[in-house]
């Protein structure tokens, strides 16, 4: 088999496809073209296509195509040389990050990932819910406007939400909600921190019919205000959340988590034990390769009110957006604090080129659209939904004459400072 030792040859990847009833209907799915491009498996028009997966995860393997099918993570454990030493021995013969698109038409659910302590006593205690025991800090990054739920509001936002917002005291109680409006630089950190904490337990773990109860009286309302006065930009999205899950305790949690929108081009990353929750829009994701979610609101499926809520770091303030930082002319370089990945984007005019110079590390890059040739022990004709492996130590030489826009993943480039 070609490539086998880190070589210089391009792989080319079959990936696979998530259908989560908040993905994006048949071909208004970003997802769904490139699996069809893919796989040239046709697209089901009254399906949500969700998650394009590209990566060695067990719950949605690649595959090799060279003579035999092989998943990614077999082929590699064969061929340790891929990956390049430094990786193998961080990492092992696995790849250490999992590269998504996600198209999103509604909420995703409000979630936080483990650390690595916290995914390893899961996995062992919970195997069915908590399929390995990796931590999962993650990166999305916009292709569309794209918005999410993140991090939690500040010390001034949390209590003019507490002043303006009666349902939430009907549920923290009077007592919290002035302890709350007390609160002042003065307090330390922590005590501002045990008090958020108090608070969104207190939502979290409401009764069903009670927050049936609340949500009724807050939507009512907010229908009859918005005749009166412009809603805010979270008041509005409450609305929306609420049509989408009716009676879900994450439409009232939203108001103490940052409502971020993200333009094309921009990017929002996750440490572990952070509260967030995608909204809507197209991205390309990267994470550590993990597949933990600890679910508490904004779903049907399985949550853990307790775990999350114990779990979360309850830092405030609104979360840093990467805009890139500038490779060459045509290429931006997304650089999360974490080492398992960074991503680059790459939008190339027509007749031009570009190199992606050889690194320590393996790369999975993703053709989002038009084509052109990759070229490294030979050319390789690439064009829409193209998934290719590259070994560590290969370098690229990317061309196009009718334009070309892909995107990479790797290991942190930090790594091989």
């Amino acid at each position: 088999m070609e490539g086998v030792n880190g070589d210089g040859s391009l792989i080319k990847l079959i990936c696979c496809v998530k259908n989560s009833d908040w993905g994006r209907i048949g071909r208004e799915s970003t997802v769904a073209r490139l699996y069809y491009s893919n796989t040239r498996t046709e697209i089901d028009l009254d399906q949500p296509y969700a998650e394009f997966w590209m990566g060695t995860h067990e719950s949605g393997p690649s595959y090799v195509v060279q003579g035999e099918k092989v998943t990614l993570k077999d082929w590699i454990e064969r061929n340790p040389g891929v990956l390049g030493d430094i990786v193998v021995k961080k990492w092992g013969t696995n790849l250490p990050f999992l590269f998504k698109v996600l198209s999103v038409a509604k909420a995703l659910s409000i979630q936080a990932h483990p650390d690595k302590d916290l995914a390893t006593s899961l996995h062992r205690e919970q195997p069915f819910a908590y399929k390995d025991d990796n931590h999962k800090p993650e990166m999305a990054l916009a292709l569309t406007e794209f918005e999410a739920l993140c991090g939690f509001v500040s010390l001034e936002e949390l209590k003019v939400t507490v002043k303006t917002t009666p349902e939430i005291v009907e549920v923290i109680g009077n007592a919290k909600a002035e302890q709350i409006l007390n609160l002042n630089e003065d307090h330390g950190e922590a005590e501002v921190r045990l008090m958020l904490q108090s608070a969104f337990t207190d939502i979290m773990s409401v009764r069903k019919d009670v927050i049936a109860e609340v949500l009724a009286k807050l939507i009512s309302r907010l229908n009859i205000e918005d005749q009166a006065r412009h809603l805010t930009d979270k008041e509005q999205l409450i609305l929306r959340l609420e049509k989408q899950y009716p009676a879900d305790v994450g439409v009232l949690a939203a108001y103490l988590l940052n409502y971020v929108k993200l333009n094309p081009g921009e990017a929002l990353y996750l440490g572990s034990n952070e509260p967030h929750a995608y909204l809507y829009g197209e991205s390309v994701e990267c994470m550590a390769n993990s597949d933990n979610v600890i679910r508490a609101g904004l779903t049907p499926k399985h949550r853990d009110v307790k775990i999350l809520c114990s779990m979360l770091t309850y830092r405030q303030g609104f979360p840093e957006i990467l805009k890139g930082t500038v490779v060459n002319p045509y290429t931006m370089r997304y650089l999360p604090p974490f080492d398992e990945f960074e991503v680059d984007r790459c939008i190339l005019p027509q007749q031009s080129t570009t190199v992606f110079p050889s690194i320590p590390g393996p790369s999975i890059f993703l053709v989002m659209g038009g084509e052109g040739t990759m070229t490294a022990s030979s050319d390789e004709v690439v064009a829409e939904g193209d998934v290719l492996f590259a070994s560590a130590n290969t370098k690229i030489t990317v061309a196009t004459l009718s334009g070309l826009h892909l995107y990479r993943a790797g290991v942190s480039s930090r790594l091989f400072e």
